[in-house]
């Protein structure tokens, strides 16, 4: 298969994960996705391929020089987002795109319009993958697992390419925050690697947000509305009473670049328990414990109005790999010279979200993070352009060639 064969026949798989499984992989689809991908690698040539019980997938290319040099690795994820369906994806190309909307579901007139997502505008003239209008795409990161297969493939078929070993790692659940809680990375074997999860063409990334949840508890008493006065505590009101004591405008929907945020992503409750769910983000790691202490402080408070009605569960979900990347930062540059090599202008920017890199580096596998080539990820109005996973592939390659070089 060629590179978009690959990438289209591997979205045919059902592999969103399910945070509420507590499995390993958190859904059946990821390791039927593992186990045909398996015997893919054994076939185009790879060796020591590997599939444990947890879905993690392990394979080798071996060196073709006779020199010492590190073991370089590139990562991506098996799993699709649970934000939406990623069931019987049905992807078309759009060739030669001329900058016009997208009609993507016309009976539900589901469009993809420049106007909404200007970022098309960068790729007129391209042929760009995208959605039925009723499923997510899965580029991300189907189409970082296909760069990588065809990259090796494609040294495998150019013994001219000198190369030292290369690790290739495909694991699950990814998108619920545990891509790498099983990881084994000294059965892994690489000095460093790279996941290949970005987004669009020249992302390079090695730093991302710390990152914690929080869940707030608050305990009411019911009692006839009738007769409530002095007897009633509606837990509802008071944790929106909570919800509005912290800062407005620290919220995703209006922070950009370094800037973090508190973001309630669930209320659920009635009048005798509500639980409020919040996510914490911070790229500094000071600010992101004062964020806490915030939380922390104004359970106190409310505790202060009502005696005993609040409680706080805060857990840190991942921190952020620039500090284990700089003191590697030859691996970076490395990337900035690979991607400059096949004509592709780097942006360094910080990940506004975590990936497996960031619990790698922080479990001694260094790991920053390459462009894939999608855009919109997790919804109906996802795409990939087909150049962009070309470049992603030569990147690879090339990354491979200058390891042994040095």
């Amino acid at each position: 298969m060629n590179l978009v064969d690959r990438f289209l026949h591997y979205v045919s798989f059902d592999t969103q994960s399910d945070e509420l499984t507590n499995l390993t992989p958190s859904t059946p689809g990821q390791m039927l996705f593992a186990q045909k991908l398996a015997e893919e690698l054994e076939r185009i040539g790879l060796t020591e391929v590997t599939l444990d019980d947890n879905g993690y997938l392990m394979a080798s290319l071996p060196s073709n020089i006779d020199k010492d040099v590190p073991v370089v690795g590139f990562i991506a994820h098996l799993d699709t987002s649970p934000d939406m369906s990623g069931r019987h994806v049905s992807p078309r190309i759009v060739k030669n795109y001329d900058g016009k909307d997208i009609v993507l579901c016309a009976e539900e007139d589901i469009v993809l319009k420049p106007s909404e997502f200007p970022e098309l505008h960068h790729y007129i003239g391209q042929d760009l993958i995208v959605t039925n209008g009723k499923t997510l795409l899965g580029a991300d990161d189907k189409a970082g697992i296909a760069e990588i297969v065809t990259a090796m493939e494609y040294i495998l078929k150019h013994p001219e390419i000198k190369h030292g070993k290369i690790r290739i790692a495909f694991n699950p659940d990814e998108e619920i925050g545990k891509g790498a809680h099983k990881f084994d990375v000294k059965a892994f074997g690489a000095d460093w690697a790279y996941t290949m999860d970005g987004g669009e063409i020249g992302e390079l990334e090695y730093e991302n947000f710390n990152a914690a949840v929080a869940r707030v508890t608050f305990k009411g008493r019911n009692v006839h509305p009738g007769y409530a006065k002095h007897k009633m505590i509606n837990s509802i009101r008071i944790a929106n009473q909570y919800a509005i004591m912290l800062p407005r405008w620290e919220t995703p929907e209006h922070t950009e670049g370094y800037e973090g945020f508190y973001h309630l992503i669930s209320f659920e409750g009635s009048v005798e328990k509500t639980v409020l769910t919040y996510i914490i983000r911070d790229h500094d790691r000071d600010r992101f414990e004062r964020r806490k202490k915030e939380l922390e402080h104004l359970t106190r408070k409310i505790n202060n109005e009502f005696p005993g009605c609040a409680s706080i569960e805060i857990n840190d979900q991942y921190y952020n790999m620039r500090e284990k990347v700089e003191p590697v930062m030859h691996i970076v540059d490395l990337v900035s010279e690979a991607m400059r090599a096949v004509d592709v202008v780097p942006m360094v920017k910080p990940v506004r979200g975590g990936t497996d890199g960031a619990q790698l580096s922080f479990k001694g596998l260094p790991c920053p993070n390459i462009f894939a080539g999608g855009l919109n990820f997790h919804g109906r109005y996802e795409f990939v352009p087909i150049q962009s996973m070309e470049k992603a592939t030569e990147v690879i390659v090339q990354i491979a060639r200058m390891v042994a070089e040095k």
